[in-house]
């Protein structure tokens, strides 16, 4: 049975219930059952950049849970009132203190059993000087050849990559999507 992440309206204050709302829904919500209100509860954006200096990637090695110690792109959860690409730049800045040129969008992975959405934009570096925030342990360039593949901390990172690299071969940046399942 699905349980709502809130336990009491956020309009009354009145302890939800999980149920098929009266409006046609067809999926469980947690529902008021004093004013009505539906609760829904949506996926989590997640937005980051291939950081790119020459023919190197950036990847910032985790000081925090989950995966610590484990290398990843740098990105985290977007914020109320940014867009993709201004989360994906402030994350950036946050985990890797890099300075850059935002590019397009590369890559859109929905990973469903974790309810986020993954959003990653190329980046063009224009230093190859870092101050990592404290999220960070070390930031540091890799070659494709370099990457720490089985060190990397998440799968939406790895296909990410493996895109990029494919794509730089062939001189041709597409917009990947997936399904992480």
């Amino acid at each position: 049975m699905l349980r709502p992440a809130a336990k009491f309206c956020r309009n009354c204050g009145t302890g939800l219930v999980t149920r098929i709302p009266d409006d046609g829904d067809t999926k469980e919500r947690g529902v008021c059952p004093s004013c009505n209100t539906i609760h829904y509860e949506n996926p989590l954006n997640v937005v980051g950049t291939i950081p790119v200096w020459k023919d190197r990637v950036l990847l910032c090695k985790r000081n925090i849970e989950p995966r610590w110690g484990k290398w990843t792109l740098p990105a985290g959860f977007m914020e109320l009132n940014e867009t993709a690409s201004e989360g994906a730049a402030r994350e950036t800045v946050e985990e890797a203190g890099a300075q850059f040129e935002m590019l397009e969008l590369f890559s859109l992975l929905s990973v469903a059993r974790a309810g986020q959405v993954h959003m990653f934009f190329r980046a063009q570096l224009t230093s190859d000087q870092f101050d990592p925030g404290t999220e960070t342990i070390e930031a540091r360039l890799f070659r494709e050849d370099e990457i720490p593949w089985d060190e990397l901390a998440f799968r939406t990172t790895k296909e990410t990559l493996h895109h990029y690299f494919e794509d730089r071969k062939g001189g041709n940046f597409e917009v990947h999507t997936l399904d992480i399942t």
